[in-house]
């Protein structure tokens, strides 16, 4: 005798429901003008027999799977999370679902972790950034699967691109401190060999450095966390002639840089400025709150969501959409003190 419990099929559910197949499939469907008592039966049916409806057959009936993946590099990086929030949300008011996978910054991995969402099924595939390894775009191409890049504008992506100009934002805030009167800056920085969206934040830090003429500034090159972020404050403080201000490539570094130098006792920002880049929602409660870059993290999860669908239910391929992301203006940056601007 087999003991191993049998799949309910939509024959079991109409049967328990005592409606017909085609009832059953009108209420999962969300077909209108279903009235509430058949879907109650349905629904209550459902429940009973723990029914699931075949995915697989879903997809060949519709050729759609209703499923989009997203390849993120990390979630300790809370931005990420409010795009893929934003995005997953969106996603449902289309009838799909969100499939997540992240890669630590590892293009091998970001590989293997699109192979495996391909092989589940998805209808189409949001990536951050344009660094992907060759393989990754050939199979999406060979699959035909409809991918937006997303996070950083790019004028020759692979594919329709959704994000904003990290280099240009990164200028502008440098800017702010030179026009402050800084002339001995520091930056701190991921790893941006292949992150493209830190490298583009590291060169528009240094145009506008370079464009106003001032030194060459120290670069601290730390992994992503706020105790990497002191570290690096800390080792550019007890240089013989630290800086009077830190361009942080992300909200999450200046973090940390802000408590190393409250804990040496500094008085911020007249002693030291600093700079985030992110918007992250502590960055406004923090003490002094954070001069920062406002990134449009959710906005590009619904576009996103709206661009992919359009383009898997019409066939249209979507437009790039450039966003905004705008410098925010707080407590930590102030002119140096005199005669440490130079």
């Amino acid at each position: 005798m087999n003991d191993r419990p049998t799949r309910a099929l939509l024959e079991d559910v109409a049967r328990e429901a005592g409606v017909s197949t085609a009832s059953v499939s009108r209420v999962l469907n969300g077909a209108p003008h279903v009235s509430d008592r058949l879907r109650k039966k349905v629904e209550a049916a459902v429940g009973r027999l723990g029914y699931v409806p075949d995915g697989s057959a879903r997809a060949l009936a519709s050729r759609r799977i209703g499923a989009i993946g997203l390849l993120v590099p990390t979630l300790d990086n809370p931005i990420f999370g409010t795009m893929a929030n934003s995005l997953e949300r969106r996603l449902k008011e289309h009838d799909c679902r969100l499939l997540l996978a992240t890669y630590r910054y590892d293009l091998e991995d970001e590989l293997q972790a699109l192979r495996t969402l391909v092989q589940h099924g998805v209808d189409g595939v949001v990536l951050i950034g344009h660094e992907h390894l060759a393989d990754a775009y050939r199979l999406l191409h060979q699959r035909q699967l409809p991918f937006l890049t997303s996070w950083q504008t790019h004028d020759k992506a692979e594919a329709p691109c959704i994000g904003f100009d990290n280099r240009g934002a990164a200028r502008q805030l440098a800017s702010h401190l030179i026009d402050l009167g800084h002339r001995h800056l520091a930056i701190v920085t991921a790893p941006y060999e292949h992150n493209d969206r830190a490298r583009a934040r590291f060169e528009g830090f240094s145009d506008a450095i370079a464009a106003a003429g001032c030194p060459a500034p120290d670069v601290e090159v730390v992994e992503y966390g706020v105790a990497e972020g002191a570290d690096a404050c800390a080792r550019l403080l007890e240089m013989p002639s630290p800086p009077t201000a830190l361009l942080c490539g992300n909200d999450t570094l200046a973090f940390g840089a802000l408590l190393e130098a409250k804990r040496r006792g500094l008085d911020l920002p007249r002693e030291l400025s600093i700079t985030g880049f992110d918007d992250l929602p502590q960055a406004a409660y923090m003490s002094p709150s954070l001069t920062t870059v406002s990134v449009p993290a959710s906005d590009i999860g619904v576009h996103a969501a709206d661009a992919l669908m359009t383009w898997i239910r019409h066939r249209e391929r979507p437009s790039d959409l450039h966003l905004d992301a705008s410098v925010q203006l707080r407590e930590s940056t102030a002119p140096p003190l005199a005669g440490r601007g130079q």
